[in-house]
């Protein structure tokens, strides 16, 4: 047990620390940033900060990510609930062909269509705009909500909504009263790792996006420019950036246990 906690002691400080070292250099000034040997004892500033936010571009940059990342998110949920509630509730013919193709289309490499979707959103005049972005993380976002959200209604015994049903709901009734909420943790998690993953995406958004829906991650690299690189704001701009993901996992944190169900009958 020891070793156990040993070793996830390591994987932990493993993992952490290039949180830790962007937030602590964020807060150096250029001088101390450099120096060999790293400068562990310094006076912290926020000029990195106060140089990222002096003009409004960033405000620009943070607005979009945030639209497009809570937008795409409800959009997904919305759209996924309802095959992924059928897969796990109904039986039908081809019902495990219809799941593996959905994890098949999960598994596709979004490098192997970026440039028929680049013409594809240049033709549909979708270029450069957030409701292009929406639609395209929301469509890559799909397999993977439907296939998680499929797993978490399945733990759900179907018997409480019949139970429901039986007390004199409709079937919607039954779903509304008793189903749904049992199935809230289940949303929710999902809805977490797909504002997650269309917070951080970055080719699509590269691609896809020059000025007016530009997002955090393609505004990070702005930060390389052709006399170096601005290691002090590249630094804050990345905790910047991870700082509201941080936030939305700390909300929802109490509703990411997918077995809250287990044991609610017998």
């Amino acid at each position: 047990m020891a070793c156990l906690y040993v070793l996830t002691a390591i994987w932990l400080a493993f993992s952490v620390f290039p949180v830790f070292w962007s937030l602590f250099n964020s807060l150096k000034a250029p001088v101390v940033a450099f120096t060999m040997p790293p400068v562990w004892i310094f006076k912290p500033t926020l000029a990195n900060y106060g140089k990222i936010f002096s003009g409004s571009s960033w405000y620009l940059y943070l607005t979009n990510t945030s639209i497009i990342a809570s937008f795409s998110t409800i959009l997904v949920l919305c759209a996924a609930f309802l095959p992924a509630y059928s897969l796990a509730r109904f039986r039908f013919k081809g019902q495990q062909a219809v799941a593996f193709g959905i994890l098949c289309i999960a598994m596709l490499p979004m490098i192997a269509i970026i440039i028929p979707i680049y013409v594809l959103w240049r033709s549909m005049g979708l270029y450069d705009t957030r409701i292009g972005l929406i639609i395209l993380y929301g469509a890559f976002n799909l397999p993977f909500c439907i296939w998680m959200l499929r797993g978490f209604i399945a733990t759900v015994p179907g018997e409480m909504e019949e139970s429901a049903m039986v007390d004199g709901c409709s079937r919607i009734g039954g779903f509304l009263r008793v189903g749904l909420p049992l199935m809230s943790p289940g949303l929710a998690a999902t809805g977490v790792l797909c504002f997650i993953f269309c917070w951080n995406e970055f080719l699509f958004a590269l691609v896809l996006s020059s000025v007016n829906s530009r997002t955090l991650p393609v505004a990070i690299t702005m930060f390389a420019t052709n006399r170096g690189i601005l290691w002090g704001q590249m630094f804050a701009a990345s905790a910047i950036v991870a700082f509201p993901v941080f936030v939305v996992a700390a909300i929802f944190q109490r509703f990411l246990v997918s077995g809250l169900t287990l044991g609610a009958i017998k």
